[in-house]
């Protein structure tokens, strides 16, 4: 009982860091991502849907996103869709081709983008640790109801907060590595 209990925190808690690292992968630095738009909301045809369910995006440059549409129809859509989002980038549009040049972050950006991982970074923690908390419900309920030991509940209670702080290093790490490719690029 108490093995399920930790293996579906620790599911939980591997879906939290993996949230955070795909969140921060959206997240504009110097270098080109298909990353970056690839989940931009386009409404096209009256529904909103991916980019990637639009075009094909590729980087043929180190500072140049392409997105070819397969409709050339849905350019103008796809060319409002990276305007309204906070990505910051200007679109230019040949008539077949949306091309997203990347410009070098100033020194500003730098420093808002840093602040942004670093909130990313805490809510990834916060979530971890509420994780934390609902496991440690389950696991006192399962010592109410006798069904483990009060010292299979200590030693559970510790392996959680072992497990707890494994992933919270784990999370800062992320933020760590994306801080400092903010700094580089």
């Amino acid at each position: 009982m108490i093995d399920d209990v930790m293996l579906e925190a620790e599911e939980k808690m591997e879906k939290a860091q993996e949230a955070l690292r795909h969140e921060l992968m959206t997240i504009r630095t110097g270098r080109a991502s298909p990353a970056l738009v690839e989940n931009l909301r386009v409404e096209y045809y009256g529904s909103v849907m991916p980019l990637n369910q639009l075009a094909t995006i590729a980087v043929p440059e180190p500072r140049l996103i392409t997105i070819r549409p397969w409709d050339a129809g849905s350019l103008s859509a796809i060319e409002k869709a990276i305007q309204k989002s906070e990505l910051g980038l200007t679109p230019q549009n040949d008539g077949k081709i949306v091309r997203l040049p990347i410009p070098s972050l100033t020194d500003e950006r730098r420093r808002d983008l840093g602040k942004i991982v670093s909130r990313r970074v805490e809510e990834a923690r916060v979530a971890v640790r509420n994780i934390r908390r609902d496991a440690l419900k389950e696991i006192a309920d399962l010592e109410k109801d006798k069904e483990i030991s009060e010292d299979e509940q200590f030693k559970a209670k510790d392996d959680l907060q072992k497990l707890t702080d494994d992933y919270i290093k784990k999370i800062d790490h992320v933020g760590e590595l994306k801080q400092a490719e903010i700094t580089e690029s």
